[in-house]
């Protein structure tokens, strides 16, 4: 297992990491999660990811209990909560003030733990003052509830403005942002994002880097499996808004190119994830051991993506239901193994827009586009 720096902060993160969506509290109780954890540490990952949303804040406590009675040191490993839906009440949601401090607050009461060490906004919140979830963070941050925060599906503008705040107020700005990211979803990551990785050291930890298991190749015959997690009556419309024909068309055209390599599907969707530089670490998800193992071995694929491989994936991509390669809306996918682009870079007025838009923030200007 290799680790990386979450994006310009010093704090290390396994490249591969494990999330409890889905998993935890829904399919998996304490004893099952204890040996999935227990699991990935032997693999080298040290970053774990929850959110209080999560199975309505279940997967946090066996998340907390199951780390406990494994006997974990709390320096090895790295904890993540989001907040956002916390509840049915008008103020248990959201990132204002108090529900960013009380939720914490919970969070760690279900974790049982003293602090985590980074607290995500789980989705932007137009009800909300950016300025005012800035100052909440950076209050969270200053009792010790958390050491960082960052972001969960934001857009690069919003980003851009909490960074702006956070300078202009001399507080601490989110180091990290997490979307999601995979061979099917790749417009924020390697397009809207590509400002904030320089100017502000953005990392990311992606999460769903098989599509919800469509990159596993196992719905290619349009068959749902019954332990699938499109099988959950949860799932179904996401089912069939995934399963659609052109999706598969491309998931089908992988296959082969997974077996010339001689590793499965899921394997190479993975390692291409995290062999893109601006990756700090890629959230996986398994509720069996046999998935975690599979999935860890993702880490030998990443030196097996040459330029020549990297190109047929691109042409895969890129083709549309008629077969027929049509221009990408994301550029460079990265040049972690010295691939050369194949896609199209951002246009030159939507650069020239981007950093526009950053100087009038920094100047304290508040900007919508």
């Amino acid at each position: 297992m290799q680790y990386k720096n979450l994006g310009k902060s010093g704090l290390k993160v396994s490249q591969l990491s494990y999330g409890s969506w889905v998993s935890f509290g829904n399919q998996l109780d304490v004893k099952e999660a204890k040996s999935l954890l227990q699991c990935c540490r032997d693999h080298g990952v040290n970053f774990f990811d929850n959110a209080e949303v999560y199975a309505n804040g279940r997967a946090e406590e066996i998340m907390g209990q199951a780390i406990r009675e494994l006997g974990w040191r709390r320096s090895d490993i790295v904890v993540s909560t989001k907040i956002f839906w916390g509840g049915p009440g008008p103020n248990d949601k959201g990132l204002s003030r108090k529900h960013v401090i009380e939720g914490t607050k919970a969070s760690l009461k279900r974790l049982d733990m003293e602090y985590v060490d980074l607290v995500y906004c789980h989705r932007p919140d137009s009800s909300t003052p950016i300025e005012e979830t800035v100052r909440a963070m950076n209050h969270v941050i200053d009792k010790g509830w958390a050491f960082y925060w960052g972001t969960s599906e934001w857009s690069a503008q919003q980003i851009t403005e909490a960074w702006g705040i956070a300078e202009r107020l001399d507080l601490v700005g989110p180091i990290v942002e997490q979307p999601e990211y995979n061979l099917l979803s790749r417009h924020k990551v390697e397009s809207e994002y590509l400002p904030l990785y320089s100017n502000y050291g953005i990392g990311l930890t992606t999460w769903s880097p098989l599509a919800s298991g469509v990159l596993t190749g196992k719905y290619n015959k349009g068959v749902i499996p019954p332990d699938s997690r499109f099988a959950l009556e949860n799932y179904k419309n996401l089912a069939n808004r995934s399963l659609v024909e052109d999706v598969l068309k491309k998931v089908n055209g992988l296959k082969p190119i997974a077996d010339e390599l001689g590793v499965p599907l899921s394997q190479l969707a993975i390692a291409w994830c995290a062999a893109n530089p601006n990756v700090s670490s890629v959230i996986t998800g398994a509720t069996k051991e046999s998935q975690i193992q599979e999935n860890m071995k993702a880490i030998d694929v990443i030196p097996l993506l040459t330029p020549a491989v990297m190109e047929k994936i691109e042409a895969v991509i890129q083709s549309g239901s008629s077969g027929q390669k049509r221009p990408s809306d994301s550029p460079l996918h990265g040049e972690a193994v010295g691939h050369q682009a194949t896609s199209h870079l951002p246009s030159y007025s939507h650069k020239v827009a981007m950093a526009l838009v950053m100087l009038l923030e920094r100047l304290g200007v508040r900007v919508r586009v």
